[in-house]
């Protein structure tokens, strides 16, 4: 999952902006820097606690030209689609732990965090089987 950074020149070094997430933005001294600092703080945007009620919206399918594409790390992306999947929904934690047959909450709150985000194929297969719009192909887009 890719989203994309507009980047400005100032005297000083370097700024970029999500354009797809508002209040997604660094800075760098230099344009490596910034490419660090951009990939850092989405995948730091998009980590929301759990109990975060924020729907962020899906990258642009197409960027505009001029913009620098930054790609979510998988754990990331796969945990703030879990979240994301949830709350279009509008399913509460505990609704979401018995859809997909957990016993208890925690379980279930493990996929939403990106640190233990790392389902097993039978959890995929069964995400698949309980959600058939679960957009796994933005997981692993290159």
């Amino acid at each position: 999952m890719f989203y994309h950074f507009k980047i400005h020149k100032e005297s000083h070094g370097y700024w970029a902006e999500c354009l797809e997430l508002e209040g997604c933005n660094t800075e760098g001294n230099s344009l490596a820097a910034l490419k660090t600092n951009m990939i850092e703080v989405l995948n730091l945007f998009l980590s929301e606690p759990h109990d975060s009620k924020v729907l962020f919206p899906l990258p642009m399918k197409r960027a505009p030209s001029g913009v620098l594409k930054v790609q979510v790390a998988p754990s990331v992306a796969f945990s703030f689609l879990m979240r994301r999947t949830r709350l279009q929904k509008k399913l509460t934690l505990k609704e979401m732990a018995k859809k997909l047959q957990y016993k208890n909450i925690n379980t279930y709150v493990k996929l939403e965090r990106a640190r233990t985000a790392n389902p097993e194929l039978k959890t995929l297969a069964n995400i698949a089987s309980v959600f058939s719009d679960f957009p796994f192909n933005l997981i692993l887009m290159a």
